[in-house]
């Protein structure tokens, strides 16, 4: 039977601990407390005279030989290489951190949410205004100017959006047309349908909306085709051989959506206008004629002014928005995705944002 697990200590070598017998579990017996109670400077582990070790005996003599500094000697090959393992293994512990209340966590959210949003509102302003720059250098050196590149964006956000923006624009207007025939309805004031669709139109619904589905479709476009040029290191290229890529690729972008907004935004009024006098005839017995009379009468010219001011602002920050988010692609195709959905939801938002300051604004200065 093997012996139960033992050790002498000697000091005739400055300090030796030697240990005979089974090292394992089931034969340690009070082994840890003996070696506990070791006194003086135990410098040398001597385990040649053991029988058999496991894991824990390995991981007991680990630990008392960093305690003491001593070296651990006499193993065979299988033991040695048991007893390398459990050295390597020895890790510390990291403890679990103690988790904040429910109402600090939502607090830091709302932290760290406000921090990210400032940091995205300097960084845009901050791409605004190197854009800003792009546009006076180009002004500067016309020769710089990529005409090829802009009639491009021309096409791509105008004239390929016509599309989907007259059909969303004309079932609008016959949604608007038909509610608010419906409310009005109920104080014999039908009539007034011509009025809220014809100034609801011009002042809010027309360009509104024509920027969101531009921001959707163009400013969408615009952060993913710049995110995988930088991915494909295509912007470093043309950084490389002297381009800029502000003046080439940002600046085409920005002047066809800023040009094409009101164009696009005044396309929308008017295929609004036929939804909802389609729909005032069918529903009301009005003829288009009298519609249209009746638009000329109550809607004035500077409903028509306040839509076409603000579509050139809304475009520029749909632009702007979509091409900031696609120049801070790094690493990955998966932020493509990412930085593209920011685009979106960043121009709409912004849209919507700069709409009320405009409402409040045209409001003050008589524009009502």
């Amino acid at each position: 039977m093997t012996a139960t697990a033992d050790f002498e200590q000697t000091s005739a070598d400055g300090g030796t601990l030697r240990f005979r017998g089974d090292l394992s579990l089931a034969r340690l017996r009070d082994l840890p407390d003996r070696l506990d109670a070791v006194q003086g400077g135990v410098k040398r582990i001597d385990l040649s005279g053991i029988d058999r070790i496991d894991t824990v005996g390995a991981w007991l003599v680990h630990r008392f030989a960093a305690r003491n500094g001593a070296t651990v000697e006499g193993l065979d090959e299988d033991s040695q290489q048991l007893f390398d393992q459990v050295v390597g293994s020895e890790q510390p512990v990291a403890l679990p951190v103690k988790r904040a209340g429910g109402f600090l966590r939502v607090l830091g959210e709302i932290g760290d949410a406000t921090a990210v949003a400032g940091r995205t509102m300097l960084g845009l302003l901050a791409f605004l205004g190197a854009t800003t720059l792009a546009f006076v250098n180009v002004i500067r050196h016309p020769s710089r100017f990529r005409f090829n590149a802009t009639v491009q964006r021309f096409e791509v956000v105008g004239v390929s959006a016509l599309g989907i923006i007259g059909l969303m624009s004309f079932l609008i207007g016959m949604v608007i047309a038909q509610q608010g025939a419906v409310q009005l309805a109920q104080f014999g004031a039908e009539v007034f349908t011509i009025n809220l669709v014809g100034r609801l139109t011009f002042r809010e619904m027309g360009p509104l909306m024509t920027a969101i589905m531009v921001a959707g479709r163009s400013g969408s476009a615009f952060a993913a085709q710049l995110g995988t040029m930088k991915l494909t290191e295509e912007i470093d290229a043309m950084r490389t051989i002297g381009v800029s890529p502000m003046e080439a690729l940002v600046v085409p972008r920005t002047l066809a959506a800023v040009l094409m907004m009101p164009l696009l935004g005044f396309y929308s009024c008017i295929v609004a206008l036929i939804g909802g006098g389609l729909l005032v005839w069918i529903d009301q017995g009005i003829p288009p004629a009298t519609f249209i009379q009746r638009i000329r009468e109550v809607v004035p010219i500077t409903d028509l002014y306040i839509g076409l001011i603000k579509a050139p602002v809304f475009g520029a920050i749909i632009a702007v928005a979509g091409c900031f988010q696609g120049m801070l692609v790094e690493s990955d195709a998966e932020q493509v995705g990412s930085r593209t959905t920011a685009a979106v939801v960043q121009a709409i938002f912004l849209v919507i944002v700069i709409d009320a300051f405009f409402a409040v604004f045209f409001t003050w200065v008589g524009w009502n």
